[in-house]
């Protein structure tokens, strides 16, 4: 994934997932937009794991994605939590985090991320 988006000029600071769904620290140029680098990631990351046969099927992403702002002072903060995906999806589910977050924060939860 970063060695396809580093060719497209998208800067991954750090990723990392979990069984379905993965999270990335992206550092966008003043030229790029949220949605055109998912779809160059999306899109590049789905032809590789097809191409590798890592899946009986043909794998693809849900259309959605959840994309939220971070300031310098919690990019620390940030690699942490998505370095420790494992122990955070042990205690709550992704979709238990995302309403948390929504929650503290005061975003809205647009659709279910399951679905």
């Amino acid at each position: 994934m970063r060695e396809n988006a580093e060719k497209k000029a998208i800067y991954i600071d750090f990723v990392n997932g979990y069984t379905d769904h993965c999270h990335c620290l992206i550092s966008l140029n003043s030229d790029q937009t949220m949605s055109s680098v998912m779809q160059l990631i999306k899109g590049e990351s789905s032809h590789w794991i097809n191409q590798s046969g890592l899946c009986d099927y043909k794998f693809e992403w849900q259309n959605e994605y959840y994309a939220v702002s971070v300031s310098d002072s919690q990019v620390d903060k940030v690699r942490e939590y998505i370095r420790n995906q494992e122990k955070h999806h042990n205690e709550k589910t992704f979709n238990e985090e995302v309403d948390e977050f929504a929650a503290i924060y005061g975003f809205a939860k647009l659709y279910d991320i399951s679905d």
